[in-house]
């Protein structure tokens, strides 16, 4: 008879950063990459925004794989529908152990970012965790279902939250833009801003910039 068991033991992961965090921060970025990035990689987009400002932190997805057929370029997914529930606990544990870590009693701008797989870990990791951000951005992805509008209800007044995706987004089609604006509005209310630029499933870099100013 095969029985599935479940064990606890402890970890080790990575993370990436970017720039330094001093007196003169400005604005910390928590930032989660999409499905077959590593966060090294990722962080790169964020390299344009003033470095005297702006501290990025970019956890790394912990399943790995290759990406070829010739065991040469290595990506990284965050979750899979296998085993959700315990994977999702692990991964919001080590984000902890990692904002804990860097920036816990921070008290400038806090903004978190997921882009497109990434937008799960994020809305999870901010409604689980209580994180008071004042801007949670949504790019290019999918908002879990199970998420409630009491979830949400701890964020400031002055928070915002922006879902952000490319009208030529081959990902995201009508019924997709449907789909996510009722559930973003159904959770974040007026604090839900909806922006569409002009391009792919891309990290809009020019957002990024505007909103770090």
């Amino acid at each position: 008879m095969i029985k599935e068991k479940k064990i606890s033991y402890q970890t080790t992961n990575t993370y990436s950063t970017l720039n330094t965090y001093t007196s003169k921060t400005k604005n910390v970025w928590i930032v989660f990459h999409g499905l077959g990035y590593l966060s090294r990689y990722f962080i790169k987009y964020f390299s344009h925004l003033n470095t005297e400002e702006n501290y990025i932190i970019a956890p790394q997805a912990p399943s790995k794989y290759y990406q070829d057929d010739k065991f040469k370029h290595v990506g990284a997914s965050w979750l899979t529908r296998e085993n959700t529930m315990v994977e999702t606990q692990n991964i919001l544990n080590y984000i902890d152990a990692v904002y804990n870590f860097e920036i816990k009693n921070f008290k400038g701008n806090l903004l978190v970012l997921g882009y497109s797989q990434g937008v799960s870990i994020a809305a999870r990791w901010v409604a689980n965790k209580k994180i008071k951000c004042n801007h949670l951005i949504l790019h290019s992805g999918g908002i879990p279902t199970e998420l409630k509008p009491e979830d949400f209800e701890f964020l400031p007044a002055t928070s915002k939250v922006t879902y952000l995706y490319g009208n030529k987004d081959r990902y995201i089609t009508e019924a997709r833009i449907t789909e996510q604006t009722l559930i973003g509005n159904k959770l974040f209310g007026d604090k839900l801003q909806i922006q569409v630029f002009n391009g792919t499933h891309e990290v809009n870099k020019e957002f990024l910039l505007s909103i770090s100013k």
